[in-house]
């Protein structure tokens, strides 16, 4: 789960909605396996006092972290990013393999995997430059593509720095996708990333699997939970959540479209990129305003559930 909007207190977006984030640890929807329990991780942006993230992350279920949930009630910010996660073999359950993952101002997290990443995280680590490669300290692929990203975001000549962002991204799927193939692996990758400085977000959803879809993703606009109007921002702008189910059973929830980055900044409308490309796509219809109506969870698989977990979960 993504925000980025108005001041909020953290309990508003992962505690309190009919299914938040802490509901998706133990029943997600739009999962083979509904449970996340090997970790989780927040974190979160305060601007008056730095332009680095805080992060807290732990290898105990969200669910039952009783420090999560007193640091919920009183920690409000108006950038968020939480994830928590169900880890495969190949991955170990330790703190440093839990997202998101840090650097600088950047925060990033990940839903999905990296096809056959066993053969591919040699050639990836040969790839970077050092700063990129001092940037790994555990064993997931996601923070190993997180690497690739922060060595194709240093490469970046854009001046813009949300497009910036996302441009770095859509390379960097490029470049992973081009790292399987170079490894002989014919095993598709799914990419659904959030990468943030605080400001500005873009988040994937993209896969290569030429007879799947990607893992979902959901966007809402306007003010689903409640702000802290004492403390906000001028500059904020109006409040946009990423999450991969949707949280509340509002209908202003709209799917990402497939194979598209969508880009956030705080002085306007959500704008997307083609993920593989760069290139700028049209925005999709944002669906009608909220109603308390719940929404048919819609399978995009054509009838088949939800892919199972291969790779580093939400």
């Amino acid at each position: 789960m993504l925000y980025l909007g108005p001041e909020t207190r953290l309990s508003s977006l992962i505690i309190e909605p009919t299914h938040s984030l802490i509901r998706q640890s133990t029943h997600s929807r739009e999962r083979e396996e509904p449970l996340n329990g090997d970790g989780f991780g927040i974190g979160w942006y305060s601007p008056d006092h730095t332009t680095e993230p805080a992060v807290f992350r732990s290898i105990t279920p969200a669910w039952n972290n009783r420090n999560l949930q007193n640091l919920a009630r009183v920690v409000a910010s108006d950038c968020v990013l939480a994830h928590v996660r169900a880890a495969t073999q190949s991955s170990g359950v330790n703190e440093a393999n839990c997202h998101p993952f840090r650097w600088r101002q950047y925060l990033c997290m990940h839903n999905g995997d990296v096809g056959d990443f066993r053969l591919v995280r040699r050639r990836l680590l040969a790839s970077v430059c050092d700063e990129a490669f001092g940037n790994v300290y555990g064993s997931t692929d996601s923070e190993h593509f997180f690497a690739l990203f922060i060595d194709s975001l240093l490469d970046s000549e854009e001046g813009d720095p949300a497009l910036r962002m996302a441009r770095a991204l859509a390379r960097t799927i490029s470049r992973t996708l081009e790292l399987v193939h170079e490894a002989g692996s014919d095993s598709a990758s799914y990419l659904n990333v959030a990468i943030s400085d605080g400001d500005r977000a873009v988040i994937s959803r993209f896969t290569d699997d030429a007879d799947g879809v990607p893992e979902s993703l959901y966007y809402f606009m306007g003010e689903l939970y409640p702000v802290l109007q004492a403390k906000r921002r001028t500059n904020a702008g109006h409040p946009v959540i990423v999450s991969s189910e949707r949280l509340t059973a509002d209908a202003g929830w709209t799917e990402v479209p497939a194979g598209q980055i969508i880009i956030l900044r705080r002085d306007r409308a959500p704008e997307f990129i083609d993920a593989r490309t760069g290139e700028t796509r049209e925005a999709p219809a944002v669906a009608g305003p909220a109603s308390r109506a719940a929404p048919r969870v819609n399978d995009s698989r054509g009838g088949r559930a939800p892919r199972a977990a291969r790779g580093s979960r939400r």
